[in-house]
Parts: C-alpha cells; sequence; structure tokens
C-alpha cells in the first residue's frame, strides 16, 4: 500500500529549454502539478510508496501524462478516467508552458487549464474512506495537497475539504500549502477569495508548507523581511491553532540563475527554528523548488523516531518533535530543494544520497 496520497492536478509541461514560449520550435515535455510533484519526489528520491488522486480526459494525452506518471514510480490506480469526445468539449487534459528565465529575466509559466477533467470532481466522486483505511495498518500515513487544486474551480474546494477531513478521520496526517496562483482566481474573486479558501482548508492540515503565504490580509499583501518572519509565522498560527508545524521557503533572488535560499518553521513545541542557508544557489530551473522542499520536509517528518520505513502506527509522532527533529527536517526539505533547482522540469532528479551528501556539507566536485 502507499504510504503517502496527493491530490492535485498534473498537467503536461512544455518546456523551451533556454529559449522563449512565444519563439519555440521545439518542447520538451514533462509532467507536473503542485501537489503530485511532492509525492513525485517522495517516490524518486526518497523512497516512498505514493499516489495522486486526480482526474484525466481518456484520450491520448491524458494516456501521455499517466505514462510520465509511472516513469515517476507513483501509483495510478486512484486516477478517474474521465470519457473524452474527442475535441475537449466537455472535459480536456492541463497544459502549462515555463520558461526558466535567464538573468534579468525572470522564470514564466504559461497555463493552459480551464474546464479540465480534474476541475470538474466534485464532492461524492472519490470515495475517500476506501482510500484511507486500506486495511487499517497498511493505508497511507499522510496526505498532502493544496491550494493550486482547491483553486482550480468552485467545486474542488469542496473535494479538498472533504479529502482532508476523512483523513483525519482514518488518523492521517495532513499537509496543506496555500500555493496562491493569481491566475486561477482572476474574475473569481481574487486575493481575497483565495484567502478565505486556505484558511477553511489550512484547519485541517496538521502541517503547512509555505505558510508565509498565510500571513498579511490575503497572498501577497506583505514582504516578509529575513528579520520578521519568526514574527509572520507566529501570526499564521494564531490563525491555526491546531497546526503541528508551519514551514516555509526563504528565497531572495538576486536573478534567475542565482538565488540565496533557506528555510523556517515553527511549531508549538519548539517555537522558531531556522534552516540552513545556501546563498548565491546557481539555478538552472527553479520550477517545482517548493515542492521539493515539502517531500523532503515530509520524508523527514514520517521517518521522525524512525527508519526510512517511517515509524509504526497510522500517524506520525508528533508529539516527539523536538527542535533537533524540526531542525533535520528542514535540511532534508532545502537540500531536496535546492538540488531540485539544478535539473530541468518540475520534478525532483536528485537522490537520497545526494540529499544527505548537500546536508552533510557536500560539494560540487566531480564524483568519479
Amino acid at each position: 500500500m502507499n504510504d503517502v496520497v496527493a491530490l492535485g492536478e498534473v498537467m503536461l509541461r512544455f518546456d523551451p529549454g533556454e529559449g522563449r514560449i512565444r519563439t519555440a520550435r521545439t518542447f520538451q515535455v514533462w509532467e507536473g502539478g503542485g501537489e503530485y510533484n511532492v509525492v513525485r519526489g517522495l517516490r524518486r528520491c526518497f523512497g516512498l510508496r505514493t499516489a495522486v488522486v486526480t482526474a484525466l480526459a481518456d484520450n491520448q494525452v491524458g494516456r501521455l501524462v499517466e505514462d510520465l506518471i509511472l516513469q515517476g514510480g507513483v501509483d495510478t490506480s486512484l486516477i478517474r478516467w474521465v470519457p473524452d469526445d474527442g475535441i475537449g468539449r466537455t472535459a480536456r487534459n492541463g497544459l502549462n508552458f515555463v520558461e526558466r528565465g535567464y538573468g534579468i529575466r525572470g522564470a514564466l509559466g504559461v497555463s493552459d487549464r480551464a474546464n479540465t477533467a480534474v476541475s470538474q470532481l466534485r464532492k461524492g466522486d472519490v470515495d475517500w474512506d476506501a482510500v484511507f483505511s486500506a486495511g487499517c495498518s497498511t493505508g497511507p500515513r499522510w496526505f498532502h495537497t493544496g491550494g493550486v487544486f482547491a483553486g482550480l474551480s468552485d467545486t474542488t474546494v469542496d473535494v479538498a475539504d472533504e479529502a482532508m477531513a476523512a483523513a483525519r478521520r482514518h488518523g492521517v496526517r495532513v499537509s496543506y500549502d496555500p500555493n496562491y496562483r493569481p491566475s486561477l482566481w482572476a474574475g473569481r474573486g481574487g486575493a481575497d477569495a483565495a484567502r478565505e479558501v486556505d484558511l477553511r482548508l489550512a484547519r485541517h492540515a496538521d502541517v503547512v508548507v509555505g505558510a508565509l503565504g498565510l500571513a498579511g490580509p490575503y497572498p501577497g499583501a506583505v514582504r516578509v523581511a529575513a528579520d520578521e518572519v519568526r514574527d509572520a509565522l507566529v501570526e499564521v498560527a494564531g490563525l491555526l491553532p491546531q497546526a503541528e508545524v508551519l514551514a516555509t521557503t526563504l528565497r531572495d533572488v538576486p536573478s534567475a540563475g542565482v538565488n540565496d535560499w533557506s528555510s523556517a518553521a515553527w511549531s508549538p513545541r519548539t517555537g522558531f527554528v531556522r534552516g540552513p542557508e545556501l546563498p548565491g544557489l546557481h539555478v538552472l530551473d527553479r520550477i517545482g523548488s517548493g515542492d521539493g522542499f515539502a517531500a523532503g520536509l515530509i520524508y523527514a517528518l514520517l521517518t521522525l523516531g524512525g527508519d526510512e520505513d517511517g515509524p509504526a502506527g497510522r500517524a506520525v509522532p508528533m508529539a516527539d518533535l523536538d527542535t533537533a527533529g524540526l531542525s533535520r527536517a528542514l535540511a532534508y526539505g532545502t537540500a531536496h530543494g535546492a538540488l531540485t533547482m539544478t535539473t530541468p522540469g518540475d520534478v525532483s532528479m536528485a537522490s537520497l544520497a545526494e540529499v544527505e551528501a548537500l546536508m552533510a556539507g557536500g560539494s560540487a566536485a566531480v564524483r568519479r
């Protein structure tokens, strides 16, 4: 059975390499999606068994997405296949065109995802009790979703709410990433509507990744300086008193190709904890790095007090989380997110050995 299940959209990513979308003649194709990237990283880098709950139109494009998911080792048995009408009139598969950026030109994403099959999911379409029960001792131990999926349509919010509530009923730990995308909320209430949804869903979560996205009156309202991160996380904790961990990446962007990269977290047992700092990190492709951070963080929290197979029992023993444990989780997340930025595509191509070598102060010297 699976250790971690995610709920989200999986799109085809079209990558023009070093070029521009508007002048490209060829694209390299990857799969990607905020919530999916997390379980893909947990499978390929950290060796956990993972699955994604999504929906795809049953045509050749959908089957290409499935093939890419299978190459990533993620279980596809929970995909909901929607009949294809020939031209995508009633349901289609999402596309995402992404420029990596260079120097003073930042990364750019242009998504084509309206009326996708997954955006039409409704409450009751998925038997969440079946997903999470799976034989009591062998069912999933962690569930992850986020604001990208919730923002797809008016119905996906209810699906995420239903899934998170079911996970908690079954003793499964829940994580949520606000991951605000302005394009998803244009004409639908904007940032204020997104904030309302985030607070509704984050109240189900044990762990909130990207928690700084909940600081201020609405997403993007404030830019939090390095010396303000502690107070901002404490502010978010006041909104989410049930949360056991609030975590965030910290990034400064001197240029598209060089980022200062770090992280921080807060929990009621440890207070504020700062993660490792990687200044002057050279970036090939920053898309998916936050999801890489989430994967490393979740891996470390799942294996808290245990080994790579995770601790026994249905839920993670968060009661054992201390400053050292939270620091370890931030280190795994920061290192994995950094390595995700060194390869093209949304998804991680890092190994656990590379992550742990970077955590231990490893360099980029040639290995023979």
